[in-house]
């Protein structure tokens, strides 16, 4: 595999054929491979997730991130296009799901696709990316801390969302999740609920839980960072979908 990538931005129809911008990263060879769509986390479609999709090219896959904030704050800074939409009680899901489905079918079309797409998300991007492996066709779903999988929001939450529970029994595909024990959403009795119904509903997963880590230790920009918790967490995410993204059938 060659170590030279291309990365660029894209457009394409996402949910109910609104266009929106698309990072793509991919290896410049052609072998056959699985995609990889990312999902931001609250604060946006910012240079830090960017750099998470070349990461994921460099690891071999074609890579995509949909700006989910493309409709409110087209062209925006990040963290102006992320006030404005959290302001607006965050991305519906239905919309969610359609822009991600978006994303996976552009993937799967490109002429080096096997045929196999994954899923991961970061922070709100967890939970997301836990919903779309529940209602779309794809391979395998990590959920970096995601919050209210499981568990309520409280009162004052400023999203509109819900918890996933009802949506378990749907999920189609393997799942890893990668949480903090120091993290309060997702808080350990929240990932242990997680765990719990997964079994119930006995749907293929591993849970893994850093004792050092809180929310975000994947975000090398933030004080929440930490090395060797995101160290493994990568480690496990690499062989996770080494595992369920190759070609169909093989």
């Amino acid at each position: 595999m060659s170590d030279s990538l291309c990365a660029t931005t894209v457009r394409i129809d996402g949910h109910e054929g609104d266009e929106i911008e698309v990072y793509v990263a991919r290896p410049q060879d052609e072998e056959p491979r699985g995609g990889v769509v990312v999902i931001h986390h609250l604060p946006g479609y910012d240079r830090a997730t960017k750099e998470i999709v070349r990461r994921f090219a460099e690891l071999g896959y074609d890579a995509g991130c949909p700006n989910l904030y493309s409709r409110e704050a087209p062209g925006a800074d990040p963290a102006d296009a992320a006030a404005t939409v959290r302001a607006r009680g965050g991305v519906p899901d239905d919309r969610l799901v359609g822009d991600v489905g978006a994303v996976a079918a552009h993937l799967r079309a490109l002429p080096t696709s096997n045929g196999t797409v994954g899923v991961i998300g970061y922070c709100s991007g967890g939970r997301q990316a836990v919903l779309a492996a529940c209602r779309l066709d794809l391979d395998a779903a990590v959920d970096c801390y995601g919050a209210f999988v499981t568990g309520e929001p409280p009162a004052d939450f400023p999203l509109d969302v819900t918890n996933l529970v009802a949506e378990l029994a749907n999920l189609r595909a393997p799942l890893l999740g990668l949480f903090g024990a120091q993290d309060k959403a997702p808080s350990p009795v929240h990932v242990r609920e997680l765990e719990q119904l997964l079994d119930q509903h006995g749907k293929p997963h591993e849970l893994h839980t850093y004792d050092d880590a809180g929310h975000a230790f994947f975000a090398v920009d933030r004080p929440s960072y930490r090395v060797a918790a995101a160290n493994n967490g990568w480690q496990r995410v690499d062989r996770f979908f080494a595992t369920h993204l190759a070609p169909r059938g093989g």
